[in-house]
Formats: structure tokens, sequence, C-alpha cells
């Protein structure tokens, strides 16, 4: 019984913000944000037109750096069929933010997304973690 209770804790720990981080690492949210390519009605987004929504929104908005990956994703639509697409993965480490605050500051730049590409939704990930640069 003790041990089930200390792998409870153990585990509730990993959900929240690390209480301590390594030495000469600090507190840090990580955040990915997931943008299909598919556009409904038409070819999907170009490289030119990636580039230049990281050029007007995302480095604006995160000018101390980021990193984009390329993606290949998957997921089922409304019908239940599985619409598979390309996607841009942008990863950022935001040091000292909690995950309320990185939500806050990614809002603004997934709306913009779906409102330049007719996209229903982008997906977010937060997560705690510890960093140094």
């Amino acid at each position: 019984m003790k041990a089930a209770l200390g792998a409870l804790v153990l585990l509730a720990g990993c959900a929240a913000a690390p209480e301590t981080c390594p030495g000469g690492t600090s507190p840090a949210t990580i955040a990915e944000a997931y943008f299909g390519r598919n556009v409904q009605g038409r070819a999907p987004v170009t490289d030119p037109e990636w580039a230049r929504f990281m050029a007007e929104v995302v480095t604006p908005a995160f000018p101390d750096g980021l990193t984009v990956l390329d993606g290949t994703g998957q997921w089922r639509n409304a019908a239940g069929r599985i619409s598979r697409e390309d996607s841009k993965v942008l990863v950022l480490v935001l040091p000292g933010q909690d995950q309320a605050a990185a939500a806050a500051r990614l809002a603004p730049m997934t709306a913009a997304w779906r409102a330049r590409f007719a996209q229903d939704s982008v997906l977010t990930v937060f997560r705690a973690g510890c960093a140094a640069f």
C-alpha cells in the first residue's frame, strides 16, 4: 500500500511544474503546436506561405527562439474517416512561464493560423520541464 501511495505521489509530481530543477537549469514550460497543412478546397499550405506566416506571426510573438519540425500526422474526422496530412510542428521552450501563460501567448498565433488557412484547430501541448541555455 505504501509503495502504491508513493508511486501516486511521484506520478502527481510529473504532471505539475518541477519543484526543483537540476543544477544549472530553471523551470520552463515546453509548448508544442501542430499546424496541419491541408486546406479545404485548395492545395495544401506551401513552403512560401509557411515562411510568410513565420515572419509575420510566429517570429514577432516568439523572438527569443523556437524550433520548427516537419511532420506527417493523421486524425479521425467527424465522419469517422482517417485524414492524413503534412504538418509543421513548432516547439517552444518558455523559461519562467507557467502553462497558463504559455497558452495565452500561443492563442493569438493559433487563431491567426486558423483564420488565414480556414483550419478547424491547431493541436497544442503544454508540459512542465527544466531548461538551460
